[in-house]
């Protein structure tokens, strides 16, 4: 059952026989107290409301009734109807609980891919199937807790067309996750397309996004089909999403919003089907705050947001991530059986890896080809270890430093840390005691 609530007869009708002869059973309001009268009897699958009433062009008498919906049914999803105008009002609503926003005029198929899509996602939330018993991750190495928790929260939304935002540091595999989403959703037997949004210029944006005519520019020799065209009826990946342009990001959204976008050098609107999954390594919500990132792109993208671990947050899965790149190598370049000595693996175990399993894959592949051993050892690995930097160290690079200040500066800072203690300093940095004292010859350090 879905309670539509408006002030507008009009609209009440138009929705209610949208939504019936879609299949769903529906009930209609007119105000506020109707509102609360009902929804303290009834159960609702969901709430459609208007955010604007007769006695009030602000929203604020919406917002009051939103926080009064979710007392009495916290549970049930909320999508909130405004102007395009008023976007600024449907954001406060997300803030208050609502599930998503449409804006009028609707698009009908839009609005109602957003309805199923809540009411999918809120009936999946009480399923939540283990990861191994329905879902594909064959990609995805590891066994740690904090990795089972990731699928979990995939194997639950992934078959709804919930947009999802991906967040972790770079190289936590925030592309395997986008991707793993796509294979075990319904869209699977359609495309999923990858786009870098950070190596998109704001003079291509549209082309590349959006296609466009020959002739519609001066070097538009033939028509060019767009990234969300490509991606139509399957997934597409947003990568590096904080890195979008503020003009760009308002382009981006009345897509999002609308499922529609215009070629340039043809003005008809065209239609598209696909799901948004978005990935970024910066903080959003302080770029909101900063208002370098618009705050209703930001709620259109992260309906549902999933937070990939730094690899120093699961070394359990560093043994089986290490033998599977010594595997693939193997197969790919033809070389002897390789194994890792159990020293050698503590010795990766206790590495910072800021850089995280990208750094983890160069490190492995790089000795595997360059030791030519057969049994890999703590050696073999600490003459190839080249420390990604961590970020809190790179205002050593605004200062101006060398890459041998900066690791003098690395050392001087771990001793000072742990009081001058070898063993410890050696451990935080990631190398065995013999190597941080050879380092501290070569600088010239005395304790």
């Amino acid at each position: 059952m879905i309670l539509i609530i408006d002030d507008d007869q009009s609209i009440r009708a138009s929705l209610g026989f949208l939504l019936k002869k879609a299949g769903y059973q529906v009930m209609a309001v007119a105000t506020p107290d109707e509102t609360l009268q009902i929804i303290r009897k009834e159960t609702f699958d969901l709430i459609l409301m208007d955010m604007n009433f007769s006695l009030s062009t602000t929203g604020e008498e919406g917002l009051i009734l939103l926080r009064q919906v979710k007392i009495f049914q916290p549970k049930v999803p909320v999508i909130l109807m405004t102007a395009w105008g008023s976007i600024q009002l449907a954001v406060q609503g997300m803030q208050a609980g609502a599930f998503d926003f449409i804006t009028k005029p609707w698009d009908n198929r839009a609005l109602l891919k957003v309805i199923k899509t809540a009411i999918d996602l809120n009936a999946s939330s009480s399923t939540n199937p283990l990861p191994d018993e329905k879902c594909n991750f064959d990609k995805i190495i590891g066994r740690s807790q904090a990795l089972k928790d990731v699928l979990k929260v995939i194997a639950r939304i992934a078959r709804t067309n919930a947009s999802v935002l991906i967040m972790g540091e770079s190289g936590t595999g925030k592309e395997l996750i986008a991707e793993a989403i796509h294979i075990n959703s319904l869209r699977n037997n359609s495309p999923f397309v990858k786009v870098n949004l950070g190596g998109i210029s704001q003079s291509l944006f549209e082309s590349e996004m959006f296609g466009h005519k020959k002739g519609a520019f001066t070097d538009a020799f033939s028509d060019r089909t767009g990234r969300f065209e490509l991606a139509d009826k399957g997934t597409i990946f947003l990568d590096e999403i904080g890195e979008l342009d503020l003009s760009c990001q308002v382009k981006l959204l009345r897509v999002l919003q609308d499922q529609t976008f215009e070629v340039l050098g043809d003005s008809r609107p065209h239609k598209v089907d696909v799901r948004i999954v978005s990935a970024t390594n910066r903080d959003l919500s302080q770029m909101v705050s900063e208002r370098t990132f618009r705050e209703d792109l930001f709620y259109r993208i992260n309906l549902i947001t999933v937070h990939l671990p730094a690899l120093r947050e699961r070394k359990e899965d560093i043994p089986l991530l290490v033998n599977h790149f010594i595997d693939r190598q193997t197969e790919l370049n033809n070389l002897p059986k390789t194994e890792v000595s159990a020293e050698a693996m503590e010795f990766l175990q206790r590495l910072p890896f800021w850089g995280n399993i990208r750094e983890l894959k160069n490190l492995v592949e790089r000795t595997l080809l360059v030791s030519g051993h057969s049994r890999l050892t703590v050696a073999d690995f600490e003459a190839n270890y080249h420390p990604t930097m961590p970020v809190q160290q790179e205002d050593y690079m605004a200062n101006g430093l060398t890459l041998e200040e900066m690791e003098k500066q690395t050392i001087l800072h771990a001793l000072q840390k742990h009081g001058n203690n070898v063993s410890q300093a050696a451990l935080q940095l990631g190398i065995s005691r013999a190597s941080l004292y050879r380092r501290m010859e070569k600088y010239h350090i005395h304790l």
